[in-house]
């Protein structure tokens, strides 16, 4: 039986050629975009600090993690759930690893603070199940494919930090997905407590408002500082 190699994308688009740098290392300082449908992966020196910013307001950024040193370690949802004790991370909080380890902590944000860690990243088969005819683009692939671009192979497709994603729990446990109620401009910043990879998908999702309703889903921007 021949294994499934988690690491190749289901199709391919721009982030396969708008890697940063060979090695991921960012320009200190340049304000750096990630197109529409597509990821981009940076590595962060352990203090460094990343700014994402949502120029139109209503993108969704899908963010994923990664030990430098061990690209099995990774932000994970699940930990952080039992570690915050909330699904909600706020200013302050450290977003933790599968080893339980902080990578990053919250330094700013300037949203209302309405982010997700409940739903897994789109995917090939998430976009058959709503009725896509055809390859669609997707986070996970964005994902295998920025981590591609810098030399790099994704051990697995992690659930992601959906920054800006609006997904309402109700008492009795279901969910929805809604518009996102950041505005034009909003930012957050998080500081890495380690040297890890972040890797950020403009999220393509059409299908559902997770990304505003009646518009197109729209590029992002972001920043690494030393500060």
């Amino acid at each position: 039986m021949t294994l499934h190699d988690v690491s190749i994308p289901d199709g391919s688009n721009q982030s396969l050629n708008i890697a940063v740098s060979s090695n991921g290392v960012a320009d200190i300082g340049r304000r750096i975009t990630i197109p529409a449908r597509c990821g981009i992966a940076t590595r962060l020196s352990e203090g460094q600090v990343l700014s994402i910013v949502n120029p139109s307001g209503h993108q969704v950024c899908d963010f994923f993690a990664f030990a430098a040193d061990n690209l099995t370690e990774h932000l994970s949802m699940a930990h952080l759930h039992t570690t915050l004790g909330s699904i909600f991370p706020v200013v302050g909080d450290a977003l933790v690893s599968n080893q339980r380890s902080p990578l990053l902590t919250i330094t700013e944000d300037t949203s209302p603070g309405v982010h997700d860690t409940v739903i897994a990243c789109c995917d090939h088969a998430r976009y058959r199940e709503l009725g896509c005819d055809g390859y669609h683009d997707n986070c996970a692939d964005n994902l295998r494919m920025a981590l591609i671009a810098i030399g790099l192979k994704a051990p697995l497709i992690p659930a992601p930090f959906n920054i800006w994603m609006n997904v309402p729990v109700a008492a009795d446990g279901s969910t929805s997905f809604q518009p996102p109620v950041s505005r034009a401009g909003d930012r957050i910043s998080m500081r890495a407590e380690k040297e890890i990879i972040a890797v950020m998908s403009a999220c393509p999702q059409d299908m559902t408002p997770v990304n505003g309703e009646g518009v197109a889903p729209g590029h992002l921007e972001f920043i690494v500082s030393n500060r």
